[in-house]
This record gives C-alpha cells, sequence and structure tokens, in this order.
C-alpha cells in the first residue's frame, strides 16, 4: 500500500474513525450484521457482543437523530442483543451523546484514538519468542484460544471473531492475524487491518501468564513491523485506559477520544 509520509493530526484522528468503521463492518457483514449506509452507518445484530453490534457514523441533522437512534436501538432489540454507538469527533450532531443517554444507551467508557509513524519505529527482540503471522486453521485455532484468555468477552467474543476472520480470508490482502509463540505456546496476539490509507492494530492481547514480561511489547512492535512491510507508513489503534501507557513508550500520541454508548436488552 502507498500512504503519505506524514498526516496532520485532524487526518490521523479521521484514520483512526474510519479504519475501525471499515473493519467493524466488514466484520459485522461476515457476521450476517444489517448494514446501513448514508447519513448514520453501522452493522447490527451479527455479533453476540455488544462493542461488535456498531453504529460508526453518523452525519445527521439534528430533527432526524432521535429517529436514527431509535430504530438502530428496534433493531437490536428484535435481535435480542446488545449493541454500541462509537461516537467519534466527525459524528454529528454535536449532542448525541445526551441523546443517546436519552433513549437508554449508557455512556460505556471513553477509547483514546493513537496514532504512531512507522518511520520512527525502533527494532526490539525478546530473546525466546518469535512473531508469526496465521495462514491456517490450526494457527487461527491457537489464535482464538489464546485471544479468549484474556480478553474482552473471553472466549465468545474470541471464537466470534475467529469465524468471522476465518469468513473474511486470513490470505486477504487488507488483514494480518498475528500471533507471539513462546516453546512452542502462544502467548499473545494481534491483527492488523489496512484501509483508509493507514494500517489499524486490534485485538492486541497477552495470555495471563506471560503478561508482565515484555511481551505486549514485543508483540505490538512485531504487528506495527508487518504493517510497514506492508508498506504502511502511519499505525493507528483505539486502546483502553489501561493500555495507553505501553502505547505511548512504543511511539503512539493520542489523536481522539471515542466515546462508547451500549444499549442492552431487559
Amino acid at each position: 500500500m502507498s500512504t503519505p509520509a506524514e498526516l496532520d493530526d485532524q487526518s490521523l484522528a479521521r484514520a483512526v474513525e474510519q479504519n475501525a468503521a471499515d473493519l467493524l463492518l466488514r466484520m459485522g457483514a461476515a457476521g450476517g450484521g444489517h448494514a446501513r449506509d448514508g447519513d448514520v452507518v453501522w452493522s447490527l445484530g451479527g455479533s453476540p457482543v455488544d462493542y461488535h453490534n456498531a453504529v460508526v457514523g453518523a452525519d445527521l441533522e439534528a430533527d432526524a437523530a432521535d429517529s436514527a437512534i431509535a430504530e438502530s436501538r428496534e433493531l437490536l432489540a428484535r435481535a435480542a442483543l446488545p449493541g454500541t454507538w462509537h461516537v467519534g469527533p466527525s459524528m454529528r450532531p454535536l449532542d448525541l451523546p445526551a441523546r443517546l443517554e436519552a433513549a437508554g444507551f449508557a455512556a460505556d467508557g471513553d477509547e483514546p484514538g493513537m496514532a504512531a509513524s512507522l518511520d520512527r519505529m525502533v527494532e526490539h527482540r525478546v530473546p525466546g519468542i518469535d512473531i508469526e503471522t496465521v495462514s491456517d486453521a490450526r494457527a487461527l485455532s491457537e489464535w482464538v484460544e489464546a485471544l479468549g484468555s484474556g480478553f474482552g468477552e473471553g472466549p465468545r467474543e474470541a471464537e466470534w471473531v475467529g469465524e468471522v476472520f476465518d469468513r473474511m480470508g486470513l490470505g486477504h490482502p487488507d488483514l494480518r492475524l498475528v500471533l507471539a509463540r513462546r516453546n512452542d505456546r502462544v502467548v499473545g496476539t494481534a491483527t492488523v487491518f489496512f484501509s483508509s490509507g493507514v494500517a489499524g492494530l486490534y485485538f492486541v492481547s497477552t495470555v495471563p501468564e506471560a503478561r508482565r514480561q515484555g511481551v505486549g511489547a514485543f508483540l505490538t512492535r512485531g504487528a506495527m513491523a508487518a504493517a510497514r512491510d506492508a508498506g504502511a507508513r502511519h499505525v493507528v489503534l483505539t486502546s483502553a485506559a489501561a493500555g495507553r501507557p505501553l502505547y505511548e513508550s512504543l511511539g503512539f500520541r493520542q489523536v481522539c477520544t471515542i466515546r462508547l454508548y451500549t444499549w442492552r436488552p431487559s
């Protein structure tokens, strides 16, 4: 892929939003979700996990926002599934958060949107750990097991993610699943997704027994190297607040905030 050598903060913030939106929409489509495009963009009903039943774009007039929110809630209610609006800086109207809360969506935390230039990446090694790209069913099964041991909602989310990535195609040029292996055991996972002129980094996890040993940083660098080798100049991600110090140590900086609003069936 060919991308600009430098992007300003506004462009990087938009890339954070759009790369994540593209991935969530692709995953939702592979999972059988209901898609909508236009003034509001979503894939709803394709996942058992709230984060992946996602509204990822909105450019709404104030008098149309409440009906769009109600429509998303009704789709989720009919499917008896939770779902989340991922409210980034480009989404309109500006009072979307207040409207979502009034409609029964609960504020579910903020994710820092972060970006790093791959031109300034520093190489690093951890003895005894190798980085691999998932290319077959056996490695995908190992990747899913490791992800499920300590990421997000655990095995339920990991199994769904593995299924949709398998449907999307492990050999797809826009997708890389990366794992860290030590003594023939997978100890960490990551995903690189190419879209919107950048590489997005997702599903970074370390199995519990390998934490605080440098595995997460080494794995993240390995995923960044895979992105750079594919021609990307910038990598973006959204992080839990607890992960921010790690990413800052690797050259990432915050360029936006993604606010999550989740509706759950009674």
